[in-house]
């Protein structure tokens, strides 16, 4: 069948839903009755585009109903449950404070870090001063011993065990010494500490000695005994005899400046070795003896207790 009027069927038979477009009107179409099947639906079929929003019915349309106070202003009829017996008690909500753009911040991981590492370098640095400490020369303590190249530079006082100084130690220039075997003083080399520039000169030949007889030692034990000496560039050394016993060891008078050969006057150094020592008085030979290298001036003697070893 086409669309229009050419049975004896009616637009309604034709399509049910005739009746909402114009062509269907104006061609009688009704709308079905009944509201199919639902109770007091009947009203509520336009056809379209005749329906206006509010209106029941296709009467007048409805009253909008006021609306209940303005917006943001509290209704009259409406209380919080909280108002009414019983309510719950509001929540209160406390802001979080925001850092750093509204994130919250963690934990403070770089001063962590920081700490750490400080701790770590301590302990460092701890551990190298205890391996620093514990490498210290500690010296032989045999009567003697001779010394080395940083051994040779110029003492200073400094305290010992007992609370004495080096100074509270004997000590002597060497002009006052007792000179046997044909050493003799002189003064014209320049760089002798001894009073007035005088030193024992004259020392380089077989049977040569000074003497120096050491008095106030408080206690028996192992002494320093140093000597300032003066070499023309060239090694020497000699015999060292305490107490009438000759050391087996040389007294080592090295050119430890390692200043040129033939210059007395640079050639001002010191050296020291090992005694034993009684309680009271004790006399120290310095002898040059067959097999010695005695090319050497004396300046000054002197005594130091031993380092603890």
């Amino acid at each position: 069948m086409t669309p229009g009027n050419s049975g004896a069927s009616t637009p309604e038979d034709d399509d049910p839903f005739g009746y909402l477009y114009a062509d269907g009107q104006a061609n009688g179409a009704q709308p079905p009755s009944g509201g199919y099947g639902y109770p007091n639906s009947v009203n509520r079929v336009r056809a379209v585009g005749t329906r206006q929003y509010g209106q029941q019915g296709g009467g007048p349309a409805a009253q909008i109903p006021q609306q209940q106070g303005t917006y943001g202003q509290p209704n009259p009829h409406y209380a919080a449950p909280e108002t009414l017996p019983g309510g719950a008690a509001p929540t209160v909500h406390s802001p979080q404070p925001a850092h750093g753009g509204g994130r919250g911040r963690g934990p403070n991981t770089k001063g962590l870090l920081i700490g750490a590492i400080a701790v770590v370098a301590a302990v460092v640095i701890g551990i190298g001063v205890a391996m620093i400490g514990g490498d210290e020369d500690k010296g032989g303590n045999q009567a003697d011993a001779t010394p080395t190249q940083s051994q040779s530079s110029e003492p200073s006082p400094s305290a010992s065990e007992s609370g004495k100084t080096e100074a509270d130690l004997p000590e002597i220039d060497a002009k006052a010494l007792r000179l046997e075997g044909g050493p003799v003083t002189a003064s014209d080399i320049k760089g002798s500490k001894a009073d007035g520039g005088v030193y024992v000169a004259g020392f380089n030949k077989v049977g040569a000695k000074v003497v120096w007889t050491v008095s106030g030692i408080e206690k028996a034990g192992t002494y320093r005994f140093y000597v300032r000496y003066g070499i023309p560039g060239v090694d020497a050394n000699a015999t060292v005899v305490v107490n009438g016993k000759a050391q087996s060891r040389p007294l080592n008078m090295q050119n430890f400046g390692k200043q040129p050969e033939g210059d007395w006057e640079k050639g001002w150094q010191t050296t020291w070795a090992n005694v034993n020592l009684t309680e009271g008085t004790n006399t120290i030979e310095l002898v040059c003896n067959e097999g010695n290298q005695c090319n050497a001036n004396l300046d000054q003697f002197w005594l130091t207790e031993e380092p603890p070893s």
